[in-house]
């Protein structure tokens, strides 16, 4: 797969580019190009049709898909990926299963194991630690995902729809901690968050990215406007408003080009 030449072509550090990707599939057309960078600390919403290409993205930046294009992440960030489900070891406490890539990485255990604690404590479940998945809602065990991801100091993660099976007000709290936990790390992770829900992407992230519903190529890429983490009400600003409407409306028409 090839790399990048440089991260500085544009005076920018970036935690992750992808350049002129293209990535085929039996069936269909390829998808792509593919054309996006993503900074260090940013965090960057990907929106676009079912089978645009979206998880593919978060795929190619983690190394679990190849492609033709210049891939490249810089060589000592640590990447995290949470799925759709919570993917737990259900024999596993939550203690446990935040502790496996620790566990992976040879960490020595009492080390993993309060790294884990610490971790679950930060996601609100410092009292589950011996909790297993069957006794944990919904919420709860995205919640386990989570820490699971962050246990590692990540620099870049990965969220692939982690939300969309929630209700929408735990989706909103889970919203407000991730801000929150990318708010306190120092220096904060860059995160790339694929959703079908414009409003979450236009709250949550600084800028969102609009993908072809055909093709899966970037046509368009909107800043937020506001601050993050977002101030109490701010779903009421008739700034976000305004975002949200610009980007459905750069949605609806690759979608309009597809049918």
């Amino acid at each position: 797969m090839a790399k990048l030449p440089t991260f500085h072509d544009s005076g920018e550090e970036y935690a992750a580019c992808l350049s002129g990707v293209t990535v085929a599939y039996p069936g269909r057309a390829p998808l792509g190009p593919f054309d996006l960078s993503i900074g260090r600390g940013e965090i960057v919403a990907v929106v676009g049709a079912s089978g645009a290409g979206k998880s593919t993205i978060l795929r190619l930046f983690a190394g679990l898909e190849r492609g033709h294009g210049a891939v490249a992440r810089t060589p000592e960030i640590v990447c995290s990926f949470v799925f759709q489900s919570p993917t737990l070891m259900p024999w596993a406490t939550a203690l446990r299963n935040v502790a496996l890539p620790l566990d992976l990485a040879g960490i020595p255990r009492a080390e993993a194991r309060d790294r884990a604690a610490a971790a679950l404590a930060a996601v609100g479940l410092g009292d589950r630690l011996d909790a297993r998945p069957h006794q944990l809602s919904g919420g709860m065990a995205m919640r386990v995902a989570l820490a699971r991801a962050l246990v590692t100091r990540p620099a870049l993660l990965l969220l692939d729809e982690p939300f969309a099976a929630l209700d929408s007000i735990t989706r909103r709290r889970l919203i407000e901690d991730l801000h929150r936990l990318w708010s306190d790390r120092n220096p904060r992770p860059a995160l790339v968050f694929v959703t079908h829900d414009v409003e979450e992407a236009v709250y949550f992230a600084a800028r969102t990215v609009v993908l072809d519903a055909a093709t899966g190529a970037v046509v368009a890429d909107r800043p937020s406007p506001g601050v993050l983490p977002r101030p109490a009400d701010w779903r009421l600003d008739p700034a976000y408003r305004s975002a949200v409407e610009t980007v459905a409306a750069a949605l609806a028409a690759t979608m309009e080009t597809a049918a």
